[in-house]
């Protein structure tokens, strides 16, 4: 067996260590979202808490580490006879990205509980972590529904299998533990909400800290053993604290200072719903029982407010979660006074808070600082075709149209085009390829019934056989990649107008983020074509490279379509059962080179020639329209809309347009 890395050997990192060990002193706080870069030691101290956790006495036998001493009346494995029970270690179960949903909550025996009416199950993840922690590495790149899954049981302390008809539930009770890195794509804010705590860390800028950091983990890979034994004694000291925070915790004394500090302190940061409070009141809680104290202080509704309300105050997915300091201040102290003693520390003191997220910022936004002249609407001026223009502020974005791709696809799951999932409405029944996961009743019974006879069926049951059983086939919905080609030239760069295109691509990153799609972005402008963002599931990063977009010089529209291409023909190697949706955000000008407009032209059939869906987005302004917006939706086999029309009451039907236009190409 590997030899953990001891928690208590980790470097800094603070934050992160202080709320697994509420945690696990209270498990109803919730669990822990770590957010960080790459690097951290994330995964090390989520491992290593594990160890210090106590022993766990359970039912021998029990494949759902019942408790002997209070057993799950509704156990799979129970009833339980009263006995001493057997104790082993908390387990820590790790759940992979790529897992199914019968993996997590565990599966059912079909075919046995059809032919013979027994509840043959087979436990899952779930039963694996319960009374012990599940960790979650890359929560973020997890598919929605088993997110879902994954944070109902948490919150319920159960799990429910249900399988036609047939149904299994089980005690699922554990310290949830999630890791992610915001780069490769963020949480929906609804599913960030149901974490109790968030955890914002980076790597230490200060060498002396970074020069232990090495020391240690060179010292940890020549030796594991002998490294975690020169620190058992630490480990033991805190394993023993944890034991008696626990013991503590019923007794500590939640005010009703304290309980109004907490609600003056959710009200004050207008976070939605009541969850906040109550994983205020319970990190409170368990922060005096950690401190050793029967009495909720100022001190800890401080920390419990930087621990649970930075990732509850995102209102769109563009703002920076984080927590203005000096406001929790303000309003912890307008409250302070009842419940509270006369020699609570201060709240500043080195008591106050481990937590330091990032200071509120708001939207993520290019400054709008230097004044420039503006670029003329038509043509393009000298000036601007040899000069940088500074960015823009984008305009207040707005609910776009759905823009899906025609067809049916069978990427991953999401929210935008149709595809054949393993979640949705049921279309038919197939033969199982491999294990069976969804069974079609109606279409296993219709191919059992001509065999009875020749089976010998004398009883009411149906004899069922392997080959009998059919797959349900289902119609859902997939992420595509959203790849943005957004023409950055001189001809756009009027401020106003510039302003309003931004805020149309935002929009749309903001569909994008809302259907679970990776999105790239490809820019031109001057003599070239580059890729600002390969195609990531980081909407954030997507947005924050278009807000600092400069503009200005010619408009090299071929070499923005052919960079485009070259993105798709990487991409379909990585993922290619991923669909692309093309939107080009241009007035369709082409200037610079020889033959700008033929060789626009012919990059362009390129994408009509392989079917890709595409729609050309027309930036052309002013009382004179020349259309070539237009002519490039022709080129491309895709559709043209004017930035107008992209809002999603101004238009209807755009979305039949786009596959109509797609289909008659194809």
């Amino acid at each position: 067996m590997t030899t953990p890395f001891p928690f208590t050997a980790v470097v800094g990192q603070d934050d992160l260590r202080l709320a697994l060990l509420l945690n696990a002193v209270s498990p109803a706080v919730g669990g822990v979202l770590v957010r960080g870069e790459k690097g951290t030691a994330k995964s090390t101290a989520v491992r290593a808490l594990s160890a210090l956790l106590p022993e766990v006495a359970v039912v021998p036998g029990c494949r759902f580490s019942c408790d002997p001493a209070a057993p799950d009346s509704g156990c799979p494995d129970g009833p339980h006879e009263p006995g001493p029970g057997a104790r082993r270690p908390a387990r820590m179960v790790e759940l992979p990205v790529g897992a199914s949903e019968d993996r997590l909550v565990g599966a059912l025996d079909i075919e046995r509980a059809l032919a013979e009416g027994v509840k043959a199950f087979e436990p899952g993840l779930l039963a694996d972590a319960h009374r012990g922690i599940l960790y979650v590495d890359e929560v973020n790149l997890l598919h929605d529904h088993l997110v879902d899954l994954l944070l109902d049981a948490a919150a319920m302390g159960a799990s429910y299998v249900e399988r036609e008809g047939v149904s299994v539930r089980h005690a699922a009770r554990f310290l949830l533990v999630g890791t992610m890195n915001p780069e490769e794509g963020e949480l929906r804010p609804q599913l960030l909400d149901r974490f109790g705590l968030t955890v914002e860390v980076a790597a230490s800028r200060e060498p002396e800290q970074r020069v232990e950091v090495v020391r240690r983990r060179l010292a940890y890979d020549d030796d594991p053993a002998g490294f975690a034994a020169r620190w058992a004694e630490e480990e033991s000291a805190v394993r023993q604290r944890i034991v008696a925070a626990r013991e503590l915790l019923p007794r500590v004394r939640l005010g009703d200072g304290a309980l109004r500090q907490i609600a003056a302190t959710c009200a004050a940061f207008e976070v939605d719903g009541m969850r906040a409070d109550i994983v205020m009141a319970r990190t409170a809680t368990a922060l005096a029982a950690w401190a050793g104290r029967t009495d909720v202080l100022a001190e800890d509704v401080r920390q419990a407010a930087l621990l649970a309300l930075p990732h509850r105050r995102r209102r769109n997915p563009f703002d920076a979660p984080g927590l203005d300091e000096d406001k929790l201040d303000e309003t912890l102290e307008q409250f302070s006074g009842e419940g509270e003693s006369d020699d609570d520390p201060d709240p500043d003191g080195p008591g106050g808070g481990g937590g330091q997220p990032a200071p509120d910022s708001g939207p993520q936004g290019g400054g709008d600082t230097a004044a420039r002249p503006e670029a003329g609407e038509g043509g393009e001026p000298q000036a601007s075709g040899s000069t940088e223009q500074s960015a823009v502020r984008a305009a207040e974005p707005f609910r776009a149209k759905v823009l899906s791709v025609p067809g049916i696809g069978e990427g991953a799951a999401g929210r935008r085009s149709r595809a054949r999932t393993e979640h949705g409405r049921t279309t038919g029944a197939r033969r199982p390829r491999g294990a069976l996961t969804k069974l079609h009743l109606a279409a296993t019974v219709q191919a059992a019934a001509p065999h009875q006879r020749a089976r010998g069926r004398s009883g009411p049951g149906l004899v069922i056989r392997r080959d009998d059983l059919r797959q349900a086939t289902r119609e859902g919905r997939e992420g595509n990649l959203v790849l943005f080609v957004v023409d950055a030239s001189g001809s756009m760069a009027a401020r106003q107008r510039m302003g309003a295109v931004k805020g149309a691509v935002l929009s749309l990153l903001l569909d994008a983020y809302q259907r679970r799609d990776k999105v790239g972005l490809v820019t031109f402008r001057g003599a070239a074509a580059e890729v600002a963002l390969p195609p990531t599931s980081s909407v954030d990063a997507a947005a924050a490279r278009l807000q600092s977009l400069p503009t200005g010089g010619r408009t090299p529209l071929a070499a923005g379509l052919l960079k485009a291409h070259e993105v798709l023909r990487v991409e379909r190697l990585r993922d290619p059962a991923r669909r692309a949706l093309v939107v080009v955000v241009t007035d369709g000008r082409a200037t610079g080179g020889p033959e700008p407009v033929a060789l626009a032209g012919r990059a362009a059939r390129l994408f009509a020639a392989e079917q890709v869906a595409s729609v050309v987005v027309d930036c052309e302004s002013g009382p004179v329209r020349l259309g070539l917006a237009g002519q490039l939706a022709g080129e491309l086999g895709g559709t043209a809309v004017t930035l107008d029309e992209l809002r999603a009451d101004s238009i209807a039907g755009l979305v039949r347009d786009v596959q109509g236009t797609s289909r008659r190409a194809a």
